[in-house]
């Protein structure tokens, strides 16, 4: 078993598509525009792929890289992504490497000399190092048989994953005018691909747009109540205990609480963020790939590129950014195509916290203007009453036409109440108070507290003071988490936080529109994992045989020294528990089953499905 850096023994060019989808990758028909997008490269011509993670980009790449004469180079922006997708390759006997900063002079040497003299199928390289006079100078020598460039959107300045770098790979098509260009992506508005196309140059290219619809993953948004750390520990406990997830949390400090809390809970939970040495995060990473079990608590420092298909939830203890954050993240959630769930809490302070980001950042007005518009649209996604992935899709210029039955409004419709006279008296409250205080003590005003400040303020004797004593303090700050996140009112960064009103609260004000907002209520904890994810397909009589399959999965990728999925994914463990395949004839039919893995593997694990069928053959 390949193991390390060293390449496969040799390649082998396949009469076509089909046949190298089945001998190589061990499947059986293409998905969606997987077909036209790889005929489209092996004519020779230019391609922007924009589809959803998990919809198999990458196989519209590494196909014609083994039809096309010559080494098919990929740009990928992280070390992790560019050894996952070899680790892959080489394991359905793909010759395979990458270039990075990781290795020693010894191994760039063999690799460079690989690509040059045409012993490589695909190139895996960071653009930093492809932009150097030294790679391109190697290129120049080697004949390239397509570039691809994948999470094409880092091209954006104005998106959330922006690499510098990116800007400066049009130089490709001036230089390799010949080699045909693939520009791959799972999150672009329509903004960005236009960025897309005209910073790579790419504005004679074929397009494939596929959607943003991942209708395996879960939608769940919840506001913060109490302790957020319980609330996660509850959605974890209620479906994915024992199942790989990952946690995203907006500060150093709280992923570091949050992970050694879980792990004081019985959690195998780990810490990933940049404040970490790259030894630690290295290990960390290394640990979540490679096991099945592994939680990673992280900042967004973590999960660019992850391609770990069986994570089976994401969870945000604080609000991401954008929707375009919100949508890639979760994105990392169910990549094999099984349920999973996207799991998020927020409360008002998340909300606050933002927008003094944006508006005491060192960004100019243009940008922050962006920002503040996409902060808005994903608390929208987060207030709406209505079908969550249709809102979703929507942002990204996608249709649903019927809501998705798959989120939680969808599944529990939350109740939703006439807040015009509430949100009169709030907005009164503020109005009346100066616009100079935060929320909490505007509440108090309105819920007639007797508090030290407020007295010392004389905001007893406010025409507002008391007159909210109909709602509790939590319905309050509901309200004003609503009036926030519909722009009636706004934070205000430079005044600690002070809530002030907006143009838009006028005829709220004036009694000139209805308002209906959401009513907060305790919702049961999520059944959205065991019982519908990887379970979900086995009987209790086959609980044995997935487990065994499994056991030899993970023996095997240790032994090789690569992550369990690249030896098989759940859904080939999976197939064998439906089909019990008793001789290599049979396995071979396995879905994700190639010539390589059947050579490779198939003894094993049909002695596994053997004996676990009493030595029966079917």
């Amino acid at each position: 078993m390949m193991g390390g850096n060293a390449l496969p023994a040799s390649g082998v060019r396949h009469d076509g598509p089909r046949q190298v989808l089945a001998d190589v990758f061990g499947y059986r028909q293409f998905r969606g525009q997987q077909a036209d997008i790889i005929e489209t490269l092996i004519q020779g011509r230019d391609a922007l792929v924009l589809m959803p993670t998990g919809g198999g980009k990458s196989l519209c790449y590494q196909i014609p890289a083994l039809l096309r004469p010559g080494v098919a180079v990929v740009i990928s922006p992280l070390i992790a992504l560019m050894q996952n997708q070899v680790d892959a390759l080489r394991q359905v006997g793909v010759r395979a490497a990458s270039l990075n900063s990781t290795q020693d002079s010894a191994e760039i040497r063999r690799t460079e000399q690989a690509a040059a003299t045409g012993a490589l199928d695909l190139l895996y390289i960071a653009p930093e190092r492809l932009l150097t006079d030294w790679t391109l100078q190697l290129l120049d020598r080697s004949r390239i048989a397509l570039f691809a460039i994948d999470e094409a959107h880092c091209v954006s300045q104005w998106g959330h994953d922006f690499r510098p770098e990116y800007i400066r790979l049009g130089v490709l098509q001036q230089r390799f005018p010949g080699v045909p260009r693939i520009a791959l992506t799972a999150t672009a508005d329509e903004f960005t691909r236009a960025e897309i196309i005209e910073r790579l140059c790419l504005a004679g290219a074929k397009r494939f747009i596929s959607g943003f619809d991942r209708p395996n993953i879960r939608y769940r948004i919840t506001q913060k109540q109490g302790s957020p750390r319980e609330q996660l520990l509850r959605f974890i406990r209620a479906g994915h205990q024992g199942e790989a997830g990952i946690v995203y949390c907006l500060s150093r400090k709280r992923v570091e609480e949050t992970a050694a809390w879980l792990v004081d809970q019985g959690i195998d939970a780990l810490p990933y963020h940049a404040g970490l040495s790259a030894q630690r995060r290295q290990a960390h990473q290394t640990r979540f790939l490679r096991e099945e079990a592994v939680v990673m608590v992280a900042t967004i420092a973590f999960g660019m590129g992850i391609d770990k298909p069986d994570v089976r939830f994401v969870a945000h203890l604080d609000l991401p950014k954008s929707i375009e954050a919100y949508y890639q993240e979760t994105g990392r959630a169910g990549r094999d195509g099984q349920p999973a769930d996207a799991w998020m809490a927020y409360g008002l302070n998340d909300m606050i916290l933002l927008r003094q980001r944006v508006d005491g950042s060192m960004a100019g007005e243009q940008q922050k203007r962006i920002e503040r518009q996409k902060l808005e649209a994903l608390l929208g996604l987060c207030e709406i009453a209505t079908c969550r992935r249709q809102t979703l899709l929507k942002y990204f210029g996608d249709d649903l036409p019927q809501p998705c039955g798959n989120c939680d409004n969808c599944l529990t419709p939350p109740q939703v109440w006439d807040g015009a006279e509430a949100a009169r008296k709030a907005m009164s409250c503020v109005y009346r108070t100066g616009q100079r205080f935060g929320v909490n003590h505007v509440v108090d005003v309105l819920l007639g507290k007797t508090t030290e400040r407020l007295m010392a303020l004389g905001h007893q004797h406010l025409s507002t003071y008391g007159i909210g004593k109909a709602l509790s303090a939590a319905a309050w700050r509901s309200v004003f988490r609503q009036l926030v996140a519909r722009g009636l009112l706004r934070v205000d960064a430079q005044a600690y936080g002070a809530v002030k009103l907006t143009e838009a609260a006028r005829p709220v004000l004036r009694g000139d529109v209805a308002l209906m907002l959401r009513k907060d209520a305790a919702r049961p904890a999520p059944t959205a994992g065991r019982e519908r994810g990887r379970s979900a397909a086995l009987d209790a009589a086959d609980q044995p045989l997935w487990q065994a399959l499994r056991a030899l999965r993970l023996s095997l990728s240790k032994a090789a020294g690569v992550p369990p999925f690249t030896v098989f994914s759940d859904a080939s463990l999976l197939d064998m528990v439906a089909r019990k395949p008793c001789t290599l004839d049979a396995f071979s039919q396995v879905h994700g089953v190639g010539a390589v893995k059947q050579q490779r593997y198939g003894q094993a694990f049909v002695e596994v499905i053997r004996s676990a069928l009493g030595g029966v053959i079917a």
